[in-house]
């Protein structure tokens, strides 16, 4: 096996030891002398009036442009939403049967109360109120009053048959009283008089049949009285008309068809006014109040408002969505809005003064929490604050600011509490809304 040869200066101890402390003071003069440990020379820049290099270096100013917390005036609004629907609609149906003779009316048609809008075959009808007063006529008759046309049922001493029963009867009453006398004198037969007494049971008899018959007649002819007065109607019925005004919103029924009694022909929505119907959360419950101006919108006439006033309000509150409904009560003269549109719109509420804002470019959100940068003699201070709500361009300031301070309104990302600033200008002045409202709790 070949040996591995060592270097001839490790093989000299003596020599190796001299190299190694050759070395070491080599590198101490390059160290700069033997001090002692952590010792070291002065270098040219540590002479008095230099700076440590050491020391963090000084903050250089931001320039920043200004503007001032304003006071405004805030009008409150609740924010609503919703479908328009009629103020008073009705489905128009048939109280007859018969076959549709004509349609008088088209879908979207303007109709008056009262006014028909469909009739049917009256044929029958007719035929119908003919029989009915030609058994009226019939009984009438039966009174024996002869061409009198009655309103009401006549006495009974007017009836022909109770009349003869009367007479029968008085007649019958007056003989028992002449054979009583003549038997006292015994100048009639016991048998006679028997027979007078038998008469008269018999008259009075037959003069109670009478009456009964009578009353029976009274009956049939109020009967018969109500038949006439139901044909006429259903006559009458067969021109149906309309309940209310407004406009035709379904047409049901064609000419030729059959209908029964009940059968839809139309349905009718007044368009004037209209209501709005919306719930709002039960926290407004102590500022809504009927009469309140309304603003709305509907999809159909982007950009324009229209105007409506609160008329209704519910007494209960809904436990499932802690809400409470209202009805709003819109004109609708101009016939621009319908019933089924969804609106959206502003409860006017309230006007509060001196409110403390500011433009929302002056606001810097981080992580959810908003900061405004104060600006005190120099420097900024960073302020929490808590907002409210929006008008225009400014946002109402809760809670945070006092109402007068100076805030840092550009390069926002490079400010921090204790930074210099350098003041170059005023910020674009910003606005409220023109009427200065805006909803509750947004």
């Amino acid at each position: 096996m070949k040996k591995t040869s060592l270097p001839k200066a490790i093989q000299h101890p003596t020599w190796f030891s001299i190299g190694i402390l050759l070395l070491a003071a080599a590198l101490t003069a390059a160290c700069g002398g033997s001090g002692a440990p952590g010792a070291s020379a002065p270098g040219p820049e540590a002479g008095p009036g230099k700076k440590n290099p050491g020391a963090p270096p000084a903050m250089a100013e931001v320039s920043v442009q200004t503007v001032r917390v304003r006071k405004i005036s805030l009008r409150r609004d609740v924010e609503v939403s919703g479908s328009l629907v009629a103020s008073d609609q009705a489905r128009v149906s048939s109280e007859v049967a018969g076959v549709v003779r004509q349609v008088l009316v088209d879908l979207g048609q303007e109709v008056a109360a009262g006014q028909v809008v469909v009739r049917l075959d009256t044929r029958e009808l007719e035929l119908a109120l003919e029989r009915a007063r030609s058994q009226l006529r019939q009984t009438e008759a039966q009174f024996g009053i002869d061409g009198v046309k009655v309103t009401e049922p006549p006495d009974n001493e007017q009836i022909s048959s109770v009349r003869l029963a009367m007479a029968n009867r008085d007649d019958a009453l007056a003989q028992l009283r002449r054979a009583r006398r003549l038997r006292e004198q015994n100048l009639l037969p016991q048998a006679d008089l028997d027979a007078a007494e038998t008469r008269v049971k018999v008259t009075e008899a037959g003069y109670r049949t009478a009456l009964e018959s009578v009353q029976s007649l009274r009956a049939t002819l109020q009967e018969r009285r109500h038949a006439v007065e139901l044909a006429q109607k259903k006559l009458n019925d067969s021109q149906i008309r309309t309940s209310i005004s407004g406009q035709i919103s379904e047409r049901l029924v064609n000419q030729g068809e059959f209908i029964r009694e009940n059968t839809p022909v139309v349905s009718i929505v007044k368009m004037n006014p209209l209501k709005l119907e919306t719930a709002v959360q039960e926290r407004y419950a102590g500022i809504i109040r009927t009469g309140l101006p309304v603003e709305f919108s509907v999809e159909s006439s982007p950009g324009k408002t229209y105007s409506a006033r609160v008329a209704h309000i519910s007494p209960s509150v809904d436990p499932a969505t802690r809400t409470f409904a209202i009805e709003v009560l819109v004109d609708n003269g101009h016939r621009q809005l319908k019933p089924g549109f969804f609106a959206k719109g502003l409860i006017y509420t309230h006007q509060d003064e001196n409110v403390p804002a500011i433009p929302e470019y002056a606001i810097s959100t981080l992580a959810g929490i908003s900061n405004v940068y104060v600006i005190e003699e120099g420097t900024v201070r960073q302020q929490p604050v808590t907002l409210g709500s929006r008008s225009g361009e400014l946002v109402e300031v809760v809670e945070g600011l006092a109402g007068d301070e100076v805030l840092a309104a550009s390069n926002l990302t490079m400010l921090a509490t204790g930074v210099p600033v350098k003041i170059v200008g005023t910020a674009p002045a910003a606005s409220p809304l023109t009427e200065n409202r805006q909803e509750e709790g947004r």
